[in-house]
């Protein structure tokens, strides 16, 4: 099941909130592919981002790893490997250091942006799942309906906020990535990205992505799913892809409504 239907399933399994007002819809992103690349088949995608023209990349299972990567073959350009007993998550590239996650280890670590050398480790509470930054803020997923905002320096938790969408709880936000000032989420096992009003935690927008990878022979439709945002706000590219998808998708978001989208023309 993919797209708006697995959505809507998530949504019926959370209840309303509790006296809310009506809530107006919010709009639907279609999509066009601008070009497609190479991509690792290996590589469980779990944390994705541009920096100076490479893509990073975070991948879990075992081994994890932390990558840096090139869009216009998919090579890997350096690779740096997690503890055999660590799951890795999220990832995100601020002020030149690499901070990514790891899944209930509850240990996250810091890279050298340049080269990957080890630069650091801390530590926080519950699961990582997905991680982004808004350039003074690291903003953390754990697969519950709440964005944990933590300082970059101490990786103290800061804030939080609620994430709804009609007014109910949404489950699943996994990878994450900043986008013009909203949050752009997977949720993970659907076709869909989610934009997310940080402010609020308001769902401003649905990116329905169904039918962008259409030869899934042979993959697993519960763990090979969307997964991986990275925004190139200079050259305004908006790249996506999958864990062990072959392929690394710039798209163009549509929508008549929404004529100046992020990633639109």
């Amino acid at each position: 099941m993919r797209g708006l239907a697995r959505l809507a399933l998530l949504l019926l399994a959370t209840p309303a909130a509790a006296q809310s007002p009506a809530v107006p819809p919010v709009p639907v992103y279609g999509y066009e592919v601008v070009r497609v690349w190479p991509h690792d088949r290996t590589a469980f995608t779990q944390g994705l981002a541009w920096r100076d023209g490479e893509l990073l990349e975070s991948t879990g299972r075992y081994p994890s790893t932390v990558r840096r990567v090139r869009l216009e073959d998919g090579a890997v350009l350096q690779r740096r490997e997690l503890e055999p007993s660590l799951f890795g998550e999220g990832l995100t590239e601020i002020d030149g250091r690499v901070v990514t996650l790891t899944w209930r280890s509850g240990r996250g670590f810091v890279w050298d942006a340049d080269d990957l050398e080890p630069a650091g480790e801390f530590a926080y509470a519950g699961e990582g799942w997905g991680l982004t930054d808004d350039g003074e803020r690291l903003i953390l997923s754990d697969g519950t309906p709440t964005l944990r905002f933590l300082d970059p320096q101490t990786f103290a938790e800061t804030g939080r906020v609620a994430v709804t969408l009609q007014g109910r709880p949404l489950l699943r936000i996994n990878e994450l990535e900043w986008v013009d000032g909203e949050v752009f989420a997977n949720v993970w096992q659907s076709d869909v990205i989610v934009r997310i009003d940080p402010a609020s935690g308001a769902v401003t927008g649905v990116i329905d992505l169904s039918g962008l990878l259409r030869d899934r022979r042979g993959m697993n439709p519960a763990d090979d799913v969307l997964n991986g945002i990275a925004w190139d706000p200079e050259g305004r590219r908006l790249f996506v892809t999958g864990k062990n998808w072959p392929a690394v998708f710039e798209i163009r978001l549509t929508n008549p409504d929404a004529p100046a989208a992020p990633g639109a023309a």
